[in-house]
């Protein structure tokens, strides 16, 4: 079978250290496809998913811009597995493993990107990439789950670092291609952000500092390039022992994360629109909390899991939402509408 022989090319022409889709486990076993490899299958899964077509309308970090140029979720999501494949395949590690991981990473993501990860974080323990998890184990395929491999789901629950270091023992990937997932996300957010942030006039390629400019390049191409060889000569020369950047490069990396936070996510006109979008979530998981049984597919889980908390179905139900349809739905639940007899 042609799955049979491209997983014997991994053993061939892979890194020792790359994952082999052979390896690789499910929860649930079953019939392996004729044509595709374990890792292939789940990145078709994620890419044919509900949840992932979503993305296209929930908020990287402008508002429902009207513009047609600006990011969505989905299309951050796309520029993180275009660098990650890059990274991946310069390494010779599995492609295949590292673009189902990039696909899968944000799928948890509230409307509103961050704002409404804000709210939803003060009901409990949400975090958007334990959220991705869940919608791959049971919200995705009508709550029955995708099935996903461990390690495609490992990747999803460990690719959000935040502050901390690039290694982070006990809180890292279990595979290569995740910690490759890890770092993608925060080259491509760093880079799109700038650029959108230029599109809107907030800031200007030229406030950004020299000493960054200077260091990782002027144009948003340049940076890429930078980062991207950074990840894989630093990794070939650690000797694979974890996916790794060049320190300078990586101080640099962070102090334009930092610029931009304080120039741009945290800027008074992207504040104010993202405050609109934590009062349109507030209200609405308040509501679903209190009416759990209007959650349209309430019932229908309760009767597949046996149990569904009122509060978890509030959070799943308004996390999954797009920024349009939170809108709507915000609208039809507390705006009045004028009626007359006719």
């Amino acid at each position: 079978m042609i799955r049979i022989q491209l997983e014997e090319l991994e053993y061939k022409f892979l890194h020792p250290k790359a994952t082999k889709s052979r390896q690789a486990k499910r929860d649930k076993e079953e019939k392996e496809c004729d044509v595709r490899t374990k890792f292939q299958v789940d990145r078709d899964r994620i890419l044919h998913s509900k949840p992932f077509r979503r993305l296209k309308h929930k908020t990287q970090v402008f508002l429902s811009p009207e513009g047609d140029h600006y990011r969505t979720r989905m299309t951050h999501t796309l520029e993180v597995s275009q660098i990650a494949r890059t990274i991946a395949k310069a390494l010779r590690l599995n492609e295949d493993l590292t673009e189902a991981i990039a696909l899968g990473h944000d799928l948890g993501h509230t409307p509103f990107g961050h704002a409404g990860e804000f709210i939803l974080r003060e009901s409990g323990s949400y975090h958007h990439a334990k959220q991705s998890l869940r919608v791959v184990e049971k919200l995705a395929n009508d709550g029955k789950g995708l099935n996903l491999t461990k390690e495609v789901k490992d990747g999803i629950l460990k690719h959000s670092k935040g502050k901390s270091p690039l290694v982070a023992e006990g809180n890292m990937p279990k595979t290569l291609e995740g910690e490759i997932v890890r770092i993608a996300d925060k080259i491509a957010y760093i880079n799109h952000d700038l650029e959108d942030a230029v599109r809107a006039k907030i800031v200007r390629y030229e406030d950004v500092p020299k000493s960054i400019t200077k260091i990782l390049g002027e144009t948003k191409s340049e940076k890429i390039k930078t980062l991207v060889k950074s990840v894989i000569n630093t990794t070939i020369e650690n000797e694979y022992k974890h996916i790794v950047m060049e320190e300078k490069i990586y101080k640099a990396m962070y102090e334009l994360r930092d610029w931009l936070f304080e120039n741009v996510y945290l800027s008074e006109p992207v504040v104010k629109e993202l405050n609109k979008g934590k009062g349109i979530v507030k209200a609405l998981y308040e509501y679903y909390l209190e009416n759990y049984e209007e959650i349209p597919y309430y019932e229908k889980y309760l009767n597949l899991w046996g149990k569904y908390d009122p509060k978890q179905a509030a959070v799943d139900y308004v996390a999954g939402m797009t920024d349009r349809f939170a809108i709507k739905t915000y609208e039809k639940i507390f705006i009045p509408k004028g009626w007359a007899i006719i």
